[in-house]
């Protein structure tokens, strides 16, 4: 039984919003990489982009995610789907970690108060945009619809 919606009527949209967060990431990790050359790879220090705490291996991690869920925004056939909720799970624990972390040496990603809520938001988004994304047959989502009636 599928647990997700197949054939959404909104799905270009929240593929088109998946789209953005990647972009989203990828200029926030470009910008942090500008802002936080020459400084450690986890260096601890005031580098904010964008109002988010941040340093050149959280900027670099960020690039990474955003071209991934570029990519498979890009390739769709569902695989946009799997990307987003897979990354917006990683995210979830990348920045309850940071939350817990925030006021230690353990902050490796120089997070602030600002970043994990940033963080959480974008993950929270793109679970959605993954959650309404699918794509499938007729069949799929008949099948979908009935077992959907029936709870």
């Amino acid at each position: 039984m599928a647990h997700t919606p197949v054939n959404h009527p909104a799905r270009p949209v929240y593929r088109a919003i998946g789209g953005l967060l990647g972009l989203y990431l990828v200029v926030f990790g470009a910008l942090g990489v500008i802002a936080s050359a020459g400084n450690d790879f986890f260096a601890q220090d005031d580098t904010k982009v964008l109002g988010q705490g941040t340093n050149l291996g959280f900027s670099l991690l960020s690039v990474l995610f955003g071209v991934v869920i570029l990519a498979g925004t890009a390739i769709g056939r569902n695989l946009d789907v799997a990307i987003n909720q897979w990354l917006s799970y990683t995210l979830m624990v990348i920045s309850l970690a940071g939350l817990a972390f925030i006021e230690t040496d353990a902050n490796v990603g120089n997070f602030s108060i600002v970043t994990v809520m940033v963080l959480m938001t974008l993950s929270l988004v793109l679970l959605m945009a993954g959650m309404y994304g699918k794509v499938g047959t007729d069949d799929e989502k008949e099948a979908w619809q009935k077992a959907r009636l029936v709870l």
